[in-house]
């Protein structure tokens, strides 16, 4: 059986693996090391998969085995009865295997770096980012995932017109890269005095993290500058240098943090996010790539997507990329983005099944 086939090759191996990683060699070879674990980790579930589905796989052949073979008739009616609950598991852990089969994409596992922009629509655009900054922030709580913002520049009568956090938790990029393209919101605004409902937009980029394993930087290449921290209006905050601002020459990519008071802390904030940058270069190429094939990834290949509109007189939330249509966007809004998030992996891995197993 073909499925049998690939689910032995992977344990094969996991087991090779499970072999270098104890080797001496291996071991002194830090990058080798670490590459070889996250692989490690990564087969783990399916050969658990595989070893439960072989073992369900042999206990059908030895309950037909009885079947044809033996006379006595209680022996029978067991193996007859222990078939009925055989063969709806076996199908039933296909269909886990098959999902776990699909290629992941191998940056779902990594931290994450999200980048809010207040877009169309002014001042109003601007409270809409810092709306979505506190969504994520407690949906990152819910899930006990580290928060850090990285820089802040924020808006004028509130919310921001730019902000960066990094996320830190298991599989952070996985859940929150759908986030990624334009959110817009419709409602009364604040300083509407009419009572009329605007339109009006934020963008979000949701990037995964790259570690010193994904992209080396040559000191030579970075212009540090460092200067005060400031607030709304440009306001200080301390008076001392601890915000840094990085250049990376060869690319012109442009990092700020100063949200430590510490300019050590803010340095390796912000090296983080060059990375991240200089990683999304490459990391693009296989977003354009596979946009084209999927609707629930179009945010992400192409950032300048409408994938989302929060309506505030309906109460309504709509993703219009699998066209679902929600009516309790406070409950979103306040960090409950579980249900919409699990619909956009649903319809995603539909499409990954669709793609791995045509014909």
């Amino acid at each position: 059986m073909e499925i049998l086939d690939k689910l032995k090759a992977i344990n094969d191996r996991y087991e090779e693996i499970a072999r270098q990683m104890t080797d001496p060699s291996v071991m002194e070879d830090m990058k080798r090391y670490v590459k070889l674990n996250k692989d490690y980790k990564e087969l783990e579930p399916v050969v658990k998969a595989y070893r439960a589905y072989t073992n369900v796989v042999s206990n059908i052949d030895h309950a037909k085995e009885i079947l044809e073979t033996e006379k006595d008739a209680d022996f029978r009616a067991m193996a007859k009865e222990e078939l009925e609950e055989l063969y709806p598991k076996r199908e039933e852990m296909e269909e886990e295997i098959r999902l776990l089969l699909i290629p992941k994409d191998p940056q779902d596992n990594k931290n994450a770096i999200i980048e809010i922009r207040a877009g169309t629509g002014g001042d109003e655009a601007g409270i809409f980012a810092g709306d979505l900054f506190r969504m994520y922030q407690k949906f990152c709580e819910n899930k006990k995932w580290k928060f850090d913002v990285v820089n802040v520049n924020e808006g004028t009568v509130g919310g921001f017109k730019e902000v960066v956090i990094e996320v830190t938790g298991g599989g952070a990029y996985g859940i929150l890269k759908f986030e990624s393209g334009v959110h817009r919101v419709q409602r009364v605004p604040k300083t509407e005095t009419q009572g009329r409902v605007h339109t009006s937009a934020a963008s979000v980029v949701v990037l995964p993290e790259a570690d010193e394993f994904d992209i080396e930087l040559n000191d030579k290449d970075i212009r540090k500058d460092t200067f005060c921290s400031s607030g709304p209006g440009g306001q200080s905050v301390n008076t001392t240098y601890s915000a840094i601002r990085l250049t990376h020459i060869p690319s012109g990519i442009v990092v700020s943090c100063q949200d430590e008071k510490s300019q050590i802390k803010n340095l390796a904030k912000a090296m983080k996010v060059l990375r991240t940058r200089l990683y999304e270069l490459e990391y693009n190429k296989y977003l354009k790539e596979i946009s084209s094939k999927r609707k629930t990834m179009v945010s992400s290949g192409d950032r300048s997507a409408k994938i989302r509109t929060y309506n505030w007189p309906q109460g309504r939330v709509t993703d219009h990329r699998i066209g679902l249509t929600l009516y309790n966007l406070q409950q979103i809004i306040d960090g409950d983005l579980i249900e919409v998030i699990e619909k956009l992996q649903i319809a995603e891995n539909a499409e990954r099944l669709k793609e791995e197993f045509k014909e």
